[in-house]
């Protein structure tokens, strides 16, 4: 038997699934669903109603509005949700210029969920009152970053070895507004210390209406895979909805997500720095449509349609061509014969120099007979150690 990793006062019944050759933290080996389970397409929470239930992760560094829009720009418009880099209350409440900038979002983005993160809860209320009157859609608390910076001081998943604490602050911000509220948070501090149905149950006493859940302990950081076990746990004790995030790089894999563990949606963080086609692939399947691979001469136009977008926010060159280096870094790592190609990209030292080095492996690669994408590349974000769990190389040209 595959043991729970969670302490007998949390589990109170939980029985994981035994899998030979699996473990806790990986589905491989998970049995095959039928073709036609069904699964949720878009749910509502407070009057919001998100579809498609497949969406962007917020992550610091990474979600700024250039990213966000691009994502969206390439799926048509067709997302159910745009949620900010997460927001320090205190660099709010000192008016910090970098704090406020990260509230700020185009009118293209909504609905828009702002994410907030604080350790007291006078802040924390005046900050979602902020988050209201900024005219975004909704206001989400963070519980789960792991940054040590952001921890010492109680805030992120500080706050899950504070539960009477986490409890203030939802009530707090709650209360301030009446914009809908979530709450984001991992599965616990450590394998010994699963917190997750504690804080599900202080989501709906407070009145959150909407769980997120990572399914990885705090102590693991991003390594090792998120135990959907526990998420799909959450999800049939829950009388809110409950998102999933953890390991999603490909449509395939959100939507064996949304069968197997009957979620009501789930959030891509890295694998959609991977895969920013993810979302359009997505609203493809829920349209009827079968989800497309994005073309050779795609690719090549994406660099140009993120150069436009950053272009649009900043104008200093050193930084955008850092934002593109970023980029390149993770959309490129999966692909066919890139390594060379994507080295000369990210040592670059301007602008015209990265773009010519990706027109000309896209023209060699289109020469070649096309390109594969193949999410098991980008395996050792999980650690070297990890096996990937989701299959299903793709060619295209």
């Amino acid at each position: 038997m595959i043991r729970a990793d969670v302490c007998a006062p949390c589990t109170e019944g939980y029985d994981p699934v035994s899998r030979p050759g699996a473990s806790a933290w990986t589905p491989s080996g998970l049995p095959v669903l039928a073709p036609d389970a069904p699964y949720s397409r878009e749910f509502a929470y407070q009057g919001l109603r998100v579809w498609p239930n497949v969406y962007l992760a917020p992550m610091e560094g990474v979600t700024d509005p250039s990213f966000r829009r691009l994502c969206k720009r390439l799926a048509g418009g067709r997302m159910g949700m745009l949620v900010s880099e997460f927001v320090s209350i205190e660099g709010l409440t000192r008016f910090n210029p970098r704090t406020e900038e990260k509230t700020r979002f185009f009118p293209e983005e909504l609905p828009f969920t702002v994410q907030i993160f604080g350790s007291e809860p006078e802040h924390m209320a005046w900050a979602a009152r902020r988050v209201e009157e900024s005219g975004a859609s909704a206001v989400e608390i963070n519980c789960g970053c792991p940054v040590p910076k952001v921890v010492k001081k109680g805030g992120g998943s500080g706050l899950l070895k504070d539960l009477p604490l986490l409890a203030k602050l939802c009530s707090a911000v709650r209360s301030a507004v009446s914009i809908p509220c979530s709450i984001k948070v991992r599965v616990g501090w450590t394998d010994d210390h699963i917190s997750l149905f504690e804080t599900l149950r202080i989501a709906e006493d407070t009145g959150m209406g909407l769980l997120v859940v990572h399914g990885r302990t705090r102590a693991q950081g991003y390594k090792g895979w998120a135990n959907w076990d526990l998420i799909g746990e959450a999800k049939s004790r829950a009388r809110i909805p409950v998102v999933g995030n953890g390991d999603i790089s490909t449509w395939q894999g959100a939507v064996d997500r949304l069968r197997r563990y009957g979620v009501d949606g789930v959030i891509a963080g890295r694998g959609a720095m991977h895969n920013p086609w993810l979302f359009a692939q997505i609203a493809d399947l829920y349209e009827g449509k079968v989800p497309r691979i994005p073309s050779t001469s795609e690719h090549m136009d994406v660099f140009h349609l993120y150069l436009d977008l950053l272009r649009e926010e900043m104008d200093h060159e050193g930084r955008i061509l850092g934002k593109l280096k970023q980029f390149a870094a993770r959309c490129m790592k999966s692909l066919r014969g890139v390594s060379s190609a994507r080295m000369e990209m990210l040592r670059s030292e301007s602008v015209n120099q990265y773009l010519d080095v990706a027109q000309e492996y896209f023209r060699r690669l289109d020469a070649e007979g096309g390109g594969e994408w193949d999410p098991g590349a980008v395996r050792e974000l999980n650690g070297k150690s990890a096996e990937e769990p989701e299959a299903g190389a793709v060619h295209w040209s």
